[in-house]
């Protein structure tokens, strides 16, 4: 099934949600990146909570990055999105092992360690938007509900999770977000709550077959009315003259080290992991005349 998203409102406009499918873009990612399963699990999670706020963007041009910068193991975790469905991301160290968690899981708390989570939306304006917060757990989906809550003023719920299969790729990856709008009334708020904590985990939901219609269903019943999908895809922007011009911004002294030294130079893309060659006569081309 492709990767997509959706976005809905319910309770007469009172509650909006979103819910993602992410299961092939992390596939692709895993590939690429020969992620260990809690690398997976963290990249994964945030890849959906990526996606999902980039369908909140309201111009194709917008764009955002999420950047987790725990103290764990894994090291930062980076999603890009747009408002267009595309979606990147990365862990620095995508080979970490853990022993399982309290609960038999996926240690992806350990995994990420204490720190910070920051948002940086390119709205097109002179300077982005910039939101930060705490990380709680480093589970990602408590982070984000947290990050909502505070750093954005919106009562939110995040469920997000990641299956991975025994052979390490990606059985199923997605999930919900859902906000509560001012003024809403306090009895339907408890009854949302209820649902939550009630419903199968997002992976068991998913595993089961359950979309992300299915899942917002679960949780919002039948006021919900689904406003727009969106098919979600893997996109890099990385390309041979973007390579060429981050070289050229080293300068011609850094330039010349590299000739001198190596003689030409590869440069791999922390996203898509796609290596690129410039042979000594394409370096020196970057030189002022």
């Amino acid at each position: 099934m492709e990767d997509y998203g959706i976005r809905v409102t319910a309770a007469d406009g009172q509650i909006r949600g979103f819910a993602v499918q992410v299961t092939g873009i992390l596939n692709e990612l895993h590939r690429r990146h020969h992620t260990y399963p809690i690398a997976s699990a963290a990249l994964g999670r945030t890849l959906s909570v990526g996606a999902m706020m980039g369908m909140m963007l309201k111009d194709e041009r917008h764009q955002l990055t999420i950047q987790i910068q725990g103290d764990g193991p894994l090291g930062p975790v980076v999603v890009d999105a747009d408002a267009s469905g595309h979606v990147r991301g990365y862990v620095q160290n995508s080979d970490v092992e853990l022993p399982p968690n309290a609960a038999g899981k996926l240690n992806v708390g350990a995994g990420i360690g204490q720190g910070m989570i920051h948002v940086i939306k390119d709205l097109g304006l002179k300077d982005p938007y910039r939101g930060s917060s705490p990380i709680q757990s480093g589970e990602i989906g408590d982070d984000f509900s947290y990050y909502f809550t505070m750093s954005e003023q919106i009562p939110s719920a995040v469920g997000v999770g990641v299956l991975v299969d025994t052979d390490a790729s990606i059985r199923t990856a997605g999930g919900f977000l859902i906000q509560v709008m001012p003024g809403a009334d306090e009895q339907m708020v408890e009854q949302v709550e209820q649902q939550i904590h009630t419903m199968p985990a997002v992976t068991k939901a998913m595993d089961e077959g359950a979309t992300p219609e299915d899942l917002l269903q679960m949780l919002l019943g039948d006021s919900m009315k689904v406003l727009d999908k969106t098919p979600l895809h893997f996109h890099c922007k990385c390309s041979y003259e973007r390579i060429r011009t981050m070289l050229q911004k080293l300068g011609a002294e850094e330039i010349r080290a590299i000739i001198e030294e190596q003689g030409s130079a590869e440069v791999i893309c922390h996203f898509c992991n796609e290596p690129y060659q410039l042979s000594k006569e394409e370096l020196e081309s970057l030189l002022p005349e």
